[in-house]
């Protein structure tokens, strides 16, 4: 919250605007701030005054009661704030403008504004109860005659974005913006000495209270009305996607389809799991080559017998194979349902050399991959990190180049990071990580502080060889951190420099990694999968992405250069949360910030605008209508003056649940439509 500002701030703020804004406002009171119109006898002369100098006179006075008016409502304004600053627990801008205060005052009687102004009940319910319950009489106070009783605590909003709320009764004493009267009873009247003049803003209203009596029958109404209409926001119609372009849709395996054995684990029946996909039009499905299974027990011994089985089964069933290259352990993360670590003689390594691995702060080992520190150090039994995984790559493609050649193999996804992503380990739930924290810097390793040192040095301020000492811990949030908070020391020279290296680490690895994989694969399709990190992606900041790697705060855009490299190599860009709502987001997490919607958006145009081809996955279990139409939305964006779609999604992930028969019907249904298919029941809702 901030503290209570002066006297002169308040009352100046909003008067230094441009003379023309003052000059143009409200004669006619249309902006709803108050009604004064001019009396007809200071109105401007007509064409036919006989005396043009007095109708200019006039004209003179009223421009200056004009903007003595003006004046008079913005002192009222600065009042106002100055009140819900110092006895409201509401935090306000020292400039905020008289939107902000409208938004503060309909969230607190429990609607729902968005960043556009659009407003709207935050539930049905409460929009049925708002509608039968007796209104609250508002009686318009004399100007600068404030209430003096205890101001009600008002929540606040970002000055980057409103802050939507969840579902909540509004408070029946809540302040609200003042409309005529529906009812004729004298309790929904104004009194005639109470009426609004001319001088007086109908933004400044106290609230009458309501006889406990009434306010009961009005809770017992309302609370009926509730009963009656469902909690069921109303969709809009379906969008008919027959005849758009062909997007192909691949299924994930489950990771431990393979074991560490060599294995296919239950084969029959997912070899029967298979034919169901394929009969449902799907294309192909996405197998994980885990290093940790292939090259387990020595450096360049791979065993591949496990994946030649179960690429032969996926060959005879015609179905095209995605094959991500995954270089990280498996296990700790969200949906890891089996345990696979690096490779035996790298964990080896780890044990007498830690620094491999990735390192917070505070000097806690994240064991999920290695650090790219060690792209360049031959500290693996003599070789780098690069080089052990150009090594794994080659091997794949020497073994399966009959796949290749046939095009079974459509597609090698590259492993760069935690979780396969193109991304640093921030916010791992082995550490105590909970959504939807900011997560920590990881580059605390000896290797990326040697780098880091370097890039001081050369840019001539040693001292800039650190981390970040006020970045929070991983479930902080940004506005409780020094360096995250708006204006904080993310946006100073030395974090600037800080996150420009940060980042930087991480193109780079893309680059080397990608430069090693297009020569193990030439003339392949290659993909990299970025993750979605929506949390915070309203706050000036982007505290969540900044951690992971991404430095995409809010004046500046941070997967350009990602884009880029992607297009050095012609590698494709392999998205995740296209499944994910915005306004559900805000349901379930008001406090997060987040923005799927605007997130995915930014990052699919800056790929199609460096000319890369666009694929996508869904971040969590999928089976309803809701989120199967937003992926649509997403792989064929409507109106598109370009024609852009989507080169591919992968839905995550084969299981049993899938298979149920309600879930099963709703995915073949998307998988139709993803294919351009038309279906037959565009308008029914009762799934």
């Amino acid at each position: 919250m901030q503290q209570a500002a002066g006297p002169g701030e308040d009352e100046e703020m909003g008067v230094k605007e441009e003379d023309a804004e003052e000059e143009e406002e409200e004669d006619d009171g249309e902006d709803g701030y108050f009604m004064d119109p001019c009396p007809a006898a200071v109105a401007s002369p007509s064409p036919g005054s006989a005396n043009p100098a007095a109708g200019r006179r006039r004209a003179r006075e009223e421009k200056e009661r004009t903007k003595l008016r003006e004046r008079q409502r913005r002192a009222i304004t600065g009042r106002i704030l100055a009140g819900l600053r110092q006895h409201g627990n509401y935090s306000l801008r020292a400039r905020a403008d008289i939107n902000e205060v409208i938004a503060a005052l309909a969230r607190e009687a429990g609607w729902v504004v968005l960043p556009d102004g659009t407003t709207f009940p935050s539930s049905p319910s409460s929009a049925a109860a708002a509608q039968t319950a007796p209104r609250t009489v508002m009686v318009a106070a004399a100007p600068l005659a404030l209430p003096t009783s205890p101001a009600l605590p008002l929540r606040g909003i970002s000055p980057v974005a409103a802050r939507p709320i969840s579902h909540r009764p509004a408070p029946a004493s809540s302040l609200i913006l003042l409309s005529p009267p529906r009812a004729t009873s004298a309790a929904s009247r104004l009194p005639a000495d109470d009426a609004p003049d001319g001088s007086s803003s109908h933004l400044l209203a106290v609230p009458v209270p309501m006889d406990p009596a009434a306010a009961a029958a009005a809770a017992e109404d309302a609370a009926v009305v509730a009963k009656q209409v469902p909690e069921v926001a109303p969709r809009p119609p379906e969008r008919d996607f027959a005849g758009t372009p062909y997007v192909p849709v691949y299924v994930m395996l489950p990771l431990g389809v393979v074991n560490v054995s060599g294995e296919v684990v239950d084969a029959d029946e997912l070899v029967g799991q298979l034919r169901v996909l394929k009969a449902a039009g799907v294309d192909g499905v996405m197998v994980d080559c885990w290093w940790g299974n292939v090259e387990s027990h020595r450096p360049q011994e791979y065993n591949w017998t496990g994946y030649k089985r179960l690429f032969q089964m996926i060959r005879e069933l015609k179905l095209k194979l995605q094959v991500v290259m995954s270089f990280h352990e498996c296990g700790g993360n969200v949906g890891d349902d089996v345990s696979i670590p690096l490779p035996h003689w790298v964990t080896e390594i780890g044990r007498s050399n830690p620094d491999i691995y990735f390192t917070d702060r505070v000097g806690r080992r994240n064991t999920e991959c290695l650090s790219w520190g060690i792209d360049k150090e031959r500290v693996l039994q003599g070789r780098t990190a690069v080089e052990v995984y150009f090594d794994f790559m080659r091997s794949f493609r020497v073994e399966f180049d009959e796949y290749f050649e046939d095009g079974i193999i459509s597609e090698i996804e590259i492993g760069l990071g935690a979780c396969g992503e193109l991304r640093y380990p921030s916010y791992p739930a082995k550490h105590g990580w909970k959504y939807p924290g900011i997560g920590e810097f990881q580059c605390y390793d000896r290797y990326l502080q040697k780098n880091l040192r370097r890039a001081a040095e050369a840019r001539g301020h040693t001292i800039w060889a650190r981390g970040p000492d006020n970045a929070g811990h991983y479930n902080s949030e940004p506005n409780l951190t020094g360096f995250f908070c708006d204006g904080g020391d993310y946006d100073s020279y030395y974090g600037r420099f800080f996150l420009n290296w940060y980042s930087q680490m991480l193109v780079d690895h893309a680059d080397r990694v990608l430069m090693l994989a297009r020569l193990a694969f030439e003339g392949s399709n290659i993909a990299v999968k970025v993750s979605g990190v929506h949390w915070w992606y309203k706050t000036a900041s982007h505290a969540a992405e900044l951690t992971a790697g991404f430095y995409n705060p809010c004046n500046r855009d941070g997967y350009a250069p990602i884009a880029a490299v992607l297009k050095k190599y012609d590698a494709a860009l392999n998205f995740t949360c296209v499944e994910l709502r915005t306004m559900d987001q805000h349901e379930v997490y008001p406090e997060a910030f987040a923005d799927p919607e605007g997130l995915v958006w930014q990052v699919l145009n800056a790929a199609w605008d460096a000319g890369i081809q666009v694929a996508s996955e869904n971040a969590l279990p999928c089976y309803d209508r809701d989120g199967f139409n937003k992926i649509l939305e997403n792989a064929k964006p409507l109106n598109d003056p370009d024609g852009r779609h989507l080169f591919g999604f992968t839905y995550l992930r084969l299981s049993k649940v899938l298979f149920e028969r309600p879930n099963f019907f709703e995915f073949e249904r998307f998988v139709k439509r993803m294919h351009g298919e038309a279906v037959l029941d565009l308008q029914v809702y009762d799934c």
